[in-house]
Parts: structure tokens; C-alpha cells; sequence
């Protein structure tokens, strides 16, 4: 019985592992699309949506089975659920990934008002962050994900450079201010994105010591 349930075990990392790459590759994609003005990886982005929302129906579906059918001992419990808490901020990137992905084809034929220095920036370190909460879950590294953690501070202070040159931006050129905006809600959605990996990483903490942000569940 032991067996099968550290197999099912096994086939709920990998699962997971799948989801996170589909949610890596839609943040790339949308990235991407965003530095080349892309309609191609924009629309690419947008349909990983799909597959995302399945993976996270399978792997709930997966951590429902183990719960009901198994008898999980307290570590094995709170793995279960964690991964439950895991999949809806994976999902919710992926949102975020469509999110930009459509901004950056309603921008799409128009020249950027301003250079992407930092909006770049920010998707590498939010696929960072993802990556490693990921791995960190596999592998149960607790560090790695303590140093996930601690990576939401780099997005946040890039996203605050972004907002302060886009206010800047806006009040000296009122003409293209609604680019700005639209500019600047991209920035937000990394932002977000790095907080769901921070997420992410804090459900890997509570998985291995039974702690979610200090205090014992």
C-alpha cells in the first residue's frame, strides 16, 4: 500500500513539474512578445491558458484521490496540501501570463514610448522565482525556497522604478500616457506574478516544517 501511495507521490511532483513548465513558458512567451512587439508568442502565451487550467484540474483531481483513498501520515498530509495551495497560484500566473499577452497585442504596431529596461528584467526574475519554488517543492530544499522568498523583494523594487519612469513619463507626455498605463499594468502583472512564486515557495516551507509564514497550521 506504501508503495503505490510514494508512487502516486512521485506522479504528483512530476505533475506539478508539468504545470510549472507550461506557466514558465507562458511567462517567456509573453515576455517575449512583449520585448519584439510579437503577436505570434503573444497569442502562443494566451493558448498555453488552456492547457494550464487542465493541469491544475488533474492535479487536483490527483491530491483528492490521495487524500480519500490513502491513509497520509502528517508529513505526507501536509505535501497534499500544499500542492492544492500551490496549483491556484500556479493557475493564477498563468492568468497573468494571458494578461500581458493582451495588453501587448492591443500595443501591437504602435513603437514602445519608452525602452524596456527593467520590464525585462522583472519577467527573468519572476521565471526565477517560479523555477525555483518548483524545484524547491521537489527537491523539499527548504533553503532554496527561503531564497524564493527573499527574491520578491528584487521584483518589487524593479517595479517601482518602472512605475516611478512611467509617472514621470505620463506627466511630461500626456499624448502617450495611455501607452504608459498600459505599460505599467504589465509591470503590475510581473509584480504579481513574483508575488504567487513567493507564494509558492512559502506552501513548499509549510510542506517541510509545517510553518506558513511563521506560524504552525
Amino acid at each position: 500500500m506504501r508503495n503505490r501511495f510514494d508512487a502516486q507521490l512521485a506522479l504528483l511532483n512530476e505533475e506539478l513539474l508539468a504545470m510549472g513548465a507550461l506557466i514558465e513558458r507562458a511567462i517567456d512567451d509573453a515576455a517575449a512578445a512583449l520585448r519584439g512587439q510579437d503577436a505570434e508568442a503573444a497569442n502562443e502565451a494566451i493558448a498555453l491558458g488552456d492547457e494550464i487550467d487542465q493541469k491544475e484540474r488533474e492535479i487536483e483531481t490527483l491530491c483528492l484521490k490521495l487524500l480519500l483513498q490513502q491513509q497520509p501520515v502528517a508529513r505526507d498530509l501536509r505535501l497534499i496540501s500544499a500542492a492544492l495551495k500551490m496549483i491556484t497560484d500556479m493557475e493564477r500566473i498563468g492568468d497573468q501570463a494571458e494578461d500581458i499577452s493582451e495588453l501587448v497585442l492591443y500595443l501591437a504596431g504602435a513603437p514602445h514610448v519608452k525602452a524596456l529596461e527593467h520590464l525585462p528584467e522583472m519577467a527573468e526574475a519572476a521565471i526565477s522565482m517560479v523555477h525555483g519554488s518548483l524545484d524547491a517543492f521537489v527537491k523539499k530544499d527548504l533553503e532554496l525556497a527561503r531564497e524564493v522568498i527573499v527574491q520578491d523583494d528584487v521584483i518589487d523594487g524593479l517595479f517601482d522604478v518602472v512605475k516611478a519612469e512611467l509617472i514621470a513619463l505620463i506627466r511630461s507626455d500626456a499624448e502617450n500616457g495611455e501607452q504608459a498605463i498600459d505599460l505599467l499594468m504589465i509591470a503590475k502583472y510581473f509584480e504579481r506574478i513574483g508575488d504567487h512564486a513567493q507564494n509558492i515557495a512559502e506552501w513548499v516551507e509549510y510542506s517541510i516544517t509545517g510553518m506558513h509564514k511563521g506560524k504552525y497550521l
